[in-house]
């Protein structure tokens, strides 16, 4: 089993930060590339940033200046540093990873967390 956890969301006024976290934990072998999807209510999920194990990163316009994508693969954990929040930031943001299972005969696969919510205040 690979389970991947959130944490840090919560309520921020506008220009606030926020720090979420995901751990990943259970039977891994190795992660690839880590990232942060967000949904807002009545919207489709979006990409908001991605890194790779070897610490490249990629965000989306709306995030680029302000969020801060990285990880510890160490402890497998990618985190996302958020600041200067607007509220159009409001959504329930999601972790995903790209997890090779410690388990014989074993495939590529991309988990996700259960999401933790984020709303910003104006």
């Amino acid at each position: 089993q690979v389970q991947l956890v959130e944490s840090g969301g919560g309520l921020a006024q506008a220009g606030g930060s926020l720090r979420l976290s995901c751990v990943a934990s259970g039977s891994i072998f190795l992660i690839n590339d880590m990232g942060w999807y967000r949904q807002a209510p009545g919207k489709q999920r979006e990409l908001v940033a991605t890194i790779t194990s070897g610490g490249s990163t990629n965000y989306a316009d709306s995030v680029k200046g302000r969020f801060t994508i990285s990880r510890v693969n160490a402890k497998n954990t990618v985190y996302l540093q958020m600041n200067s929040l607007k509220p159009d930031d409001t959504a329930v943001y999601y972790c995903n990873a790209h997890v090779l299972p410690a388990t014989y005969g074993s495939s590529w696969f991309t988990y996700w967390g259960q999401g933790t919510q984020v709303s910003v205040s104006s």
